[in-house]
């Protein structure tokens, strides 16, 4: 299992959704640098269930504690190992299901994979394992904003067949994004996504949409091409999030439609460097970043597990009927833009840190 990700700032996540707890360890992480544990938290808080009607009615505080890697509120530059204590695990909800593959969620796969698979909640493959993501997402955040100046805002833009009208993407904050529960700046849209969203828990259903994510201040020359490009990763990424089905750049499919001389983004001249007119490119042309905005979108399923009685088999090929049970979210678009945001962020701070290992080995070798 595979449960590491990054070159240089590397995480590796462990837990299951209903065992002890669940956390990270980041590696890599230089010292030096101010971590915040109250703005882990923050984000960690966005991130946790029960925050909303809108969401799944699991209780969980989800406190986060640092083990090891900073002192007077410095790291080390020491592995940073982060834990969040699972405080309300209700294994017995999912007994029932033990013997029964959920249609379109991991138990099968897992199962025919290893040979044995978690008993309840879906263990690793659970969307409980994103909060280790969003803890570690954060402290690449902070290293970013701090040494870097790059920020990360993501927003849901879709849900079902609702789409929000367009941002302003330079002026759009967290703050204003968490003004509505379902996190879209538009509030017209986000009185319908709403509403769509209660309708469907109210029939026992489930809706897929989209988030968006815009990356400022990211500087010409991140991305390693040409197995590590910029867009592979953050591809990459994206869909290693739970219910992710799709990752689009800048213009995406849309671009499929469009002439070369529709698409192709001009250059004019922006001070020291160029910048362009447009950004069909999404912020990354060759696999590295221009300059210009990161913009792209990740398409989200509808959460598999409904309370809607569901005809199926059993592991022997037997019918039978499995009725919902268990807490779950009727939509995941609002608790899962902080874990975009925080997968956009250890794509960015891997790729800042082999740039500036490039930059000082240039230095050293080319005086």
């Amino acid at each position: 299992m595979s449960s590491m990700f990054g070159t240089l700032f590397k995480v590796t996540t462990f837990g299951e959704s209903h065992g002890l707890g669940v956390g990270a360890v980041v590696d890599g992480c230089p010292a030096g640098v101010e971590l915040s544990l109250a703005e882990i938290q923050a984000q960690l808080d966005r991130r946790r269930p029960g925050q909303s009607k809108l969401t799944t009615p699991r209780k969980e505080s989800d406190q986060i504690e640092l083990l090891s890697g900073l002192e007077n509120g410095k790291t080390l530059g020491t592995p940073l190992a982060l834990l969040v204590r699972n405080r309300n695990q209700r294994p017995g909800d999912y007994g029932a299901m033990s013997n029964v593959p959920r249609p379109s969620h991991a138990d099968y796969t897992y199962r025919m994979k290893y040979g044995v698979a978690s008993q309840s909640g879906g263990g690793r493959a659970s969307a409980r394992e994103t909060l280790a993501r969003v803890a570690a997402g954060s402290v690449a955040e902070q290293l970013l904003r701090i040494s870097f100046g790059v920020e990360i805002v993501a927003w849901v833009s879709q849900v079902g067949k609702v789409k929000a009208s367009s941002a302003d993407l330079a002026g759009l904050s967290r703050e204003i994004v968490d003004l509505e529960a379902v996190r879209c700046p538009d509030p017209k849209a986000a009185a319908a996504m709403t509403a769509a969203i209660e309708k469907v828990a109210a029939e026992q259903d489930s809706l897929g949409g989209v988030v968006s994510c815009i990356c400022r201040g990211v500087p010409v020359g991140w991305g390693e091409p040409v197995f590590d490009k910029l867009d592979a990763l953050l591809a990459q990424a994206m869909l290693s999030i739970p219910a992710a089905k799709g990752f689009a750049l800048g213009s995406g499919f849309s671009c499929a439609a469009m002439s070369g001389s529709e698409h192709n983004d001009l250059f004019v001249a922006n001070g020291q460097q160029l910048g362009t007119k447009t950004n069909h490119s999404g912020g990354v042309q060759g696999g590295i970043s221009n300059g210009q905005f990161i913009s792209f979108e990740v398409a989200f399923k509808p959460a598999p597990t409904i309370g809607k009685a569901q005809k199926t088999v059993d592991y022997e090929g037997r019918d039978v009927i499995l009725e919902g049970k268990g807490r779950h979210d009727p939509c995941v678009l609002p608790r899962a833009v902080p874990v975009v945001e925080s997968m956009a962020a250890l794509v960015l701070a891997d790729l800042a840190l082999r740039q500036a290992a490039r930059s000082t080995s240039r230095r050293q070798f080319h005086p």
